[in-house]
């Protein structure tokens, strides 16, 4: 294996990546406001992660992985009131529709997923703790941090300090506290009549957004972390404050790398309201797409690159599937002669070495599926050509299941990841196993001479998408 590389936004280069525990990764994600249902630009992110973590496993690395779910902020009050419910039933259909969409994605689970909520007497002490050190103050019963009184504010995002503006650090916040700077950022705030508050060792009120990342990161991966991830909008000014008072608390590095997936834009624009472009998850299943298309969709563009999402992608992406799980079914089904080419091997190991040093270069996924498709075509001609041998159908199947433990896309569990969100399969989509009960039915159609029902079976699977090639070595089918 090769060295890896990542572009760390807080030094604005590309670095060799060293954890600071040998042979353990420490984490931290920011995850979702459960206030609503994420949108694709969100899983843009959740994705990007997931190919992270999957690609430090793969080389060995233990991953202590934490994930916040923020399920206390402006918004959230604001709605749960709006509907007449508690903030915590408010939140938990949104927190439970997210946890059921990671898995429809594939998204492999952090070792924690932690809620706000449960860790308001940590985002106290943490408070506390600054208040001690003198970077901060209290006006109308709120706590605000004292950007003054850090010097090195700024240094992620290289923001100009001059150019803030009155509630430019809030988070959908109009600044209705009484500031004494308008940088500064409320670490606690004071309640509103009839708005949800905890009672405190600092007086009633609830936390702000951005002590509730510092607080819960630090207190399951420690002072300093290895990585810190999240869309690009949040390295400020959330992940800038969260630097101020974590390193204002500790005097500690707070993370050593910081890793920021780029935006995704709809057919050029950016996703709003106002234009009517949000697009959720739930929407694009409905419309007919499935799960595996959007994770590939979503991981296929590197990172750091803005993607434009068009339908035609979307459409190129689940195209891409099939042709790997197409390849895949070739190498399992077909039966070829004994033995192994050595120019064949050599492709194989070529193809897992330019693969690796694709990822290992800050995560280049577009560089490691050129390598990934060009081994696909390479193994069809051979197959074509009755040229691959036995041995290197297995070595070649076991390197696409090797790609695909980062990728996550070459097993057709579509229906069952769409029946486990309530939902059902476009009309015409056919899973796999479905696919090979026909072929039985035909094949057993042909035995008795029914080649009426036989030809049936074949004309309704050619209208579902899949072709099929009687060959001496038995059937073997592709989709289109």
């Amino acid at each position: 294996m090769g060295e890896i590389r990542f572009h760390n936004t807080l030094t604005g280069r590309t670095e060799p990546f060293v954890p600071l525990h040998p042979g353990e990764v420490r984490m931290y994600t920011c995850g979702p406001t459960v206030y609503d249902y994420p949108h694709i630009g969100n899983y843009r992110t959740f994705v990007f992660q997931d190919v992270l973590r999957r690609f430090l496993k793969s080389h060995g690395f233990r991953m202590l992985h934490v994930m916040n779910l923020t399920d206390v902020d402006d918004r959230i009050i604001q709605n749960a009131a709006a509907v007449g419910v508690t903030i915590g039933a408010y939140t938990e259909k949104y927190a439970r529709a997210f946890l059921e969409e990671i898995r429809s994605l594939s998204i492999e689970p952090p070792e924690h997923i932690i809620r706000a909520t449960d860790h308001i007497g940590e985002m106290v002490a943490l408070t506390e703790q600054l208040t001690a050190r003198g970077l901060t103050y209290s006006s109308d019963g709120s706590i605000y941090f004292r950007i003054a009184k850090f010097p090195e504010y700024g240094k992620l995002s290289k923001i100009d300090l001059g150019g803030i503006q009155a509630g430019a650090s809030g988070r959908v916040e109009d600044d209705r506290y009484e500031k004494t700077d308008a940088r500064d950022f409320a670490l606690w705030k004071a309640p509103k009549p009839g708005e949800h508050f905890w009672e405190t060792r600092i007086g009633p009120g609830r936390p702000g957004w951005h002590i509730e990342c510092s607080a819960m990161a630090m207190k399951y991966l420690g002072e300093t972390l290895d990585i810190h991830t999240g869309g690009a909008d949040l390295a400020f000014p959330h992940h800038e404050n969260e630097i101020a008072q974590s390193e204002g608390a500790t005097g500690k590095p707070f993370a050593r790398y910081w890793l920021h997936a780029e935006h995704l834009i709809i057919d050029g624009e950016k996703m709003s309201k106002s234009v009517g472009n949000i697009r959720t998850l739930r929407d694009l299943y409905a419309q007919g797409h499935k799960p595996s298309a959007l994770r590939f969709l979503l991981a296929s563009v590197p990172y750091r690159r803005q993607y434009n999402f068009t339908a035609d992608g979307l459409v190129q992406a689940a195209s891409s599937v099939e042709r790997l799980r197409n390849c895949a079914a070739r190498l399992r089904k077909e039966k070829f002669a004994a033995g192994s080419q050595p120019s064949t091997a050599e492709r194989i190991r070529k193809a897992g070495k330019g693969f690796a040093a694709g990822l290992e270069d800050d995560l280049n996924t577009a560089n490691a599926l050129a390598a990934l498709f060009d081994l696909v075509r390479d193994l069809n001609i051979a197959a074509d050509r009755g040229e691959l041998r036995a041995a290197d159908a297995r070595a070649a199947l076991a390197a696409l299941e090797s790609f695909d433990r980062i990728f996550a896309v070459l097993h057709d569990d579509d229906a069952q990841k769409l029946a486990a969100l309530g939902l059902a399969p476009a009309a015409g989509q056919i899973s796999d196993s479905e696919v090979d009960t026909l072929i039985a039915e035909r094949q057993a159609a042909r035995k008795r001479r029914d080649f009426a029902a036989s030809d049936r079976i074949r004309q309704e699977l050619l209208e579902r998408g899949i072709i099929l090639e009687d060959t001496k070595d038995g059937v073997r089918w592709k989709r289109k």
